[in-house]
């Protein structure tokens, strides 16, 4: 499928929470000639400032397309890969790039391990745990120790995404180096995170997945090697809020699940706040 999406300008999330801020503080309302209040254009009109779908944008969002051929996705050069055949959105790699070049000066050498997985791929790692035959992270097989649908969904999200609520989908991020918190805590790991904590956000990346507090306290565990393209993944976000539901996520076993579990809200929605807003 060759479905082109091009994000909404970077400045649409800044001027929509503004205007609803400004509409929660009442500067929204203002006196007519007769003094009755009246909402002005930013507060009687914020339902008309998010951002309008289309059913591709939709298929977009949750991963029903081939990176392979789609105009806006490049492969990602094996200098900065693991392997080969990982693609991501043309403003990724580029913006990647210079953060790669930068990290470089510094000692540091960042490698991509994975990056764009669309809804197919997405479907085999989540069925593959549902099926037993792939153990999930504490080395359960859930087909023999998790019989209850739910709590086996539950099991699966704490480090994979049900299919179609990929961040992953989107092309905008993308998993660095190493796949466990541990490698991240100590020696080069540790060498690798600190600086992406000190530098990345000034390139536009931000780690959505942060340890779960009062601030976030819903969604994935802590991924300290999972990072988002904001410019890309903000607005898409921003999209998913707006107009993704639950009852959109099906097509794999324990679809059924996303209701209950709320899985947009929780999930989707569920990141770092620093990363629901767009670098200056």
């Amino acid at each position: 499928m060759n479905t082109r999406i091009s994000p909404y300008p970077t400045n649409f999330s800044s001027n929509l929470f503004l205007a609803f801020f400004l509409s929660m503080l009442g500067f929204g309302a203002c006196a007519n000639d007769s003094g009755q209040m009246r909402m002005d254009d930013s507060a009687s009109t914020i339902a008309d400032s998010i951002p309008p779908i289309d059913s591709l944008e939709l298929l977009y969002i949750t991963g029903h397309f081939d990176p392979a051929h789609h105009p806006d996705f490049a492969v990602v050069p094996e200098a900065y890969a693991s392997r080969g055949g990982l693609y991501l959105r043309k403003e990724t790699l580029e913006a990647f790039r210079r953060m790669y070049d930068s990290a470089m000066q510094d000692g540091v050498q960042l490698r991509i391990v994975s990056a764009t997985r669309n809804f197919n791929t997405q479907k085999d790692i989540w069925e593959a745990k549902w099926n037993g035959d792939r153990l999930v992270e504490d080395g359960r097989d859930l087909a023999k120790t998790t019989p209850d649908p739910v709590e086996r969904a539950l099991a699966i999200l704490r480090y994979s995404s049900m299919p179609g609520t990929s961040r992953h989908h989107w092309g905008s991020d993308m998993d660095l180096n190493n796949l466990t918190n541990e490698y991240f805590a100590q020696g080069e790991g540790l060498k690798i995170y600190t600086w992406l904590q000190q530098h990345a956000y000034s390139f536009g990346f931000c780690q959505p997945y942060t340890a779960q507090d009062s601030l976030r306290p819903t969604g994935y565990q802590e991924e300290k090697w999972h990072w988002s393209y904001l410019p890309i993944a903000q607005p898409l976000t921003i999209q998913a809020q707006y107009h993704l539901s639950d009852d959109m996520i099906n097509g794999f076993l324990g679809a059924e699940t996303a209701d209950s579990i709320h899985v947009v809200q929780n999930y989707v929605l569920g990141v770092n706040q620093q990363c629901k807003e767009l670098p200056e």
